[in-house]
């Protein structure tokens, strides 16, 4: 199996591909979506409705709330693509379908898949996995 969905759900949007995991607690602005961790090498650019894809997540468990929040004021990512399971991303998605039903499906993908996943790139999440642009498009 290519992928494993931790939260499944449908999004579409633009790879976001982060060289380091972030953590969302004083990484990543929840009201704007931007990356605010000024060490990040990310730091400047904006999450917000992207495929967000990281290493693995980092950081404390105040990372769920921030997620959810991000989430509930529509400034998240549209889909989170990890190469390794969290347990606190997801956690903050699966609270913020529980509250608000609004649902950021979360993916842990194998090494092939996550070394395909390409900047910019726009692919799809659906409950099967993750789906590429056939070749030639995108």
């Amino acid at each position: 199996m290519a992928e494993r969905m931790l939260l499944k759900g449908n999004a579409v949007g633009r790879v976001l591909l982060l060289d380091e995991p972030l953590s969302m607690w004083g990484g990543l602005d929840p009201e704007t979506g931007e990356i605010i961790d000024r060490r990040h090498p990310q730091a400047g650019l904006n999450a917000a409705g992207r495929v967000l894809v990281m290493p693995a997540g980092r950081g404390s468990s105040s990372s769920s709330s921030v997620l959810a929040e991000a989430i509930r004021l529509g400034t998240a990512p549209a889909a989170i693509i990890l190469g390794e399971s969290d347990d606190i991303v997801l956690v903050g998605a699966l609270v913020a379908e529980e509250l608000y039903g609004i649902t950021c499906p979360v993916v842990v993908a194998d090494g092939d898949t996550y070394s395909r996943l390409r900047p910019d790139e726009e692919v799809t999440i659906t409950p099967a996995g993750v789906a590429f642009p056939a070749v030639g498009e995108g």
